[in-house]
């Protein structure tokens, strides 16, 4: 994880683009109404989950897509290009959360039910859209299923900052972040996510981009690559192995302690504080490091284990994470639906989550087909040139 200097261009490497690809897999399953899988995701067996892991790569890729603006063109072009990135993140938030309420609004009418909008907490919004406009172009109205977007694009926000900062001294970012962080923590920093009910954003982008700017950081140089050592994976594994028993949120089944030792809930409530997901708690952000450690040995260098069809088909889809998201944020909602009506037993389950990760494949191979262009004589010798293309264009094109 060495920075990337001013003018270069690295190779793809695969490790990024292959947990990207795991964490859109995660958020699917994660994502579908009352799916009997998320029973089994890594969020029921640890403090941290798949957003970390979105976050913390989309900091790795956002400093080989980004940081070089700023080395070869200054701080101006470079926060003009952060704010092209925003301005994109903010249409595909905008644009996926009216595709998923007009799929909503059309299953409750052709019904008669308010079931789906209920389930959303969406059903204000169809009862009174004159007032909810405003709010939700503007950020200030944000339902719970909707807020990772407005959460990266507020990070995004930051990065400006931070590379004015590191021109100063390359400790600075990394100190600002402990100290927006810090304050993220007592509370300081707080978005209204409805002011109706003073429900604040679920994702508080003062905590999170601690995990995106540690990745932003590891790919910048401000923070040494991790040493492959034995001694720090057993302590890695020795805090994974004892966090999984005290993880599991109480409304899942929680197979990995205490939803089968109630006694251990005490113990999960009293650490709340440490492993809190809006603020990221310590204990999260910790549990998101040494599982972040042990991926990094398990891959080997460079990714040397990552071969064969289907780690080739999850790195596909972790070069489109944006259209691969908001594809799987529509298709999640769709295929709760047809558990509503199949049945949730073990063979529907695995039918429907399946039939989802085909449709994230699929998204991806159209997506990645389209930005050749096709058809374009340059870009076909361009997708044929390399399988690998450099990280920088990739992630840009994302």
């Amino acid at each position: 994880m060495k920075q990337i200097g001013e003018g270069a261009r690295a190779p793809r490497d695969p490790r990024l683009d292959f947990f990207r690809g795991i964490g859109m897999f995660i958020i699917l399953v994660a994502h579908i109404p009352w799916n009997p899988w998320t029973n089994w995701i890594p969020a029921r067996f640890g403090f941290s989950d798949a957003a970390d892991l979105f976050v913390f790569c989309s900091g790795m890729a956002s400093a080989l897509a980004f940081a070089t603006v700023f080395d070869r063109n200054g701080q101006l072009l470079g926060a003009l290009r952060i704010l092209h990135r925003v301005w994109q993140v903010y249409w595909a938030h905008i644009g996926g959360f009216f595709v998923v309420l007009g799929l909503i609004a059309s299953a409750d009418q052709w019904l008669g039910t308010s079931r789906y909008a209920e389930g959303l907490l969406i059903g204000p919004v169809l009862a009174d859209f004159k007032s909810y406009i405003g709010p939700i172009m503007s950020l200030r109205f944000i339902p719970n299923y909707f807020d990772i977007l407005p959460m990266y694009l507020a990070i995004l926000a930051m990065i400006p900052a931070m590379m004015a900062l590191e021109r100063i001294h390359r400790g600075l970012p990394i100190a600002a972040s402990l100290a927006l962080w810090l304050a993220a923590q007592f509370g300081y920093f707080q978005l209204s996510a409805d002011s109706a009910t003073g429900r604040a954003w679920f994702f508080n982008p003062f905590g999170w981009q601690l995990i995106f700017f540690t990745g932003f950081g590891f790919m910048r140089g401000w923070l040494p690559a991790p040493p492959r050592d034995a001694r720090l994976a057993v302590l890695a594994v020795a805090f994974v192995l004892i966090a999984a028993p005290v993880s599991c949120q109480e409304s899942f089944s929680c197979h990995a302690g205490w939803g089968y030792a109630p006694a251990l809930g005490a113990i999960h409530q009293w650490l709340e504080p440490a492993i809190d997901k809006t603020n990221i708690g310590a204990l999260r952000y910790l549990h998101f490091m040494a599982t972040a450690y042990l991926a990094f040995l398990a891959v080997g260098p460079q990714g040397r284990n990552l071969h064969g069809f289907v780690a080739e088909r999850i790195r596909r889809v972790g070069q489109q994470t944006l259209a691969v998201f908001l594809t799987g944020l529509v298709a999640a909602q769709a295929l709760g639906m047809v558990l509503d009506f199949i049945g949730r037993g073990f063979i529907a389950s695995a039918t429907v989550n399946i039939a989802g990760f085909a449709i994230l494949v699929a998204a991806a191979a159209i997506v990645a087909w389209f930005k050749a262009p096709p058809w374009s004589k340059a870009g076909r010798a361009r997708a044929q040139a390399s399988e690998t293309p450099p990280i920088a264009a990739a992630v840009k094109a994302n």
